[in-house]
């Protein structure tokens, strides 16, 4: 499975350090609330709202240039959206990969 980077900011930012550090401190702070959310979603049976919760994950799942991850979550939003749970421990391995890559920056 693909790792989390940050060559997409790297390459946003370009040498711009403040503007890189202001992206990556948005990430760490937006990413665990959003996996919250979409885990309470999902504990209550609100696949419709978890969907929405995907949907917004899959920005920054692509911010961190995980481009086969980005498919899966689509594939996982449409699911949801059927109330199918199918993909569902794949996508958590995703969320996962992605919680430990920005406590680690």
């Amino acid at each position: 499975m693909e790792q989390p980077n940050l060559n997409y900011i790297d390459q946003l930012a370009g040498d711009d350090t403040p503007f890189r550090q202001k992206l990556i401190d948005i990430l760490k702070k937006e990413l665990p609330e959003e996996i919250k959310l979409y885990k309470d979603h999902l504990s209550i049976n609100n696949f419709l709202a978890a969907a929405g919760s995907v949907h917004k994950l899959k920005h920054k799942i692509s911010i961190m240039g995980m481009e086969k991850s980005y498919y899966l979550a689509e594939e996982f939003e449409r699911n949801l959206k059927n109330n199918s749970t199918e993909l569902n421990e794949d996508f958590n391995i995703i969320l996962s990969r992605m919680q430990n890559y920005v406590n680690g920056i």
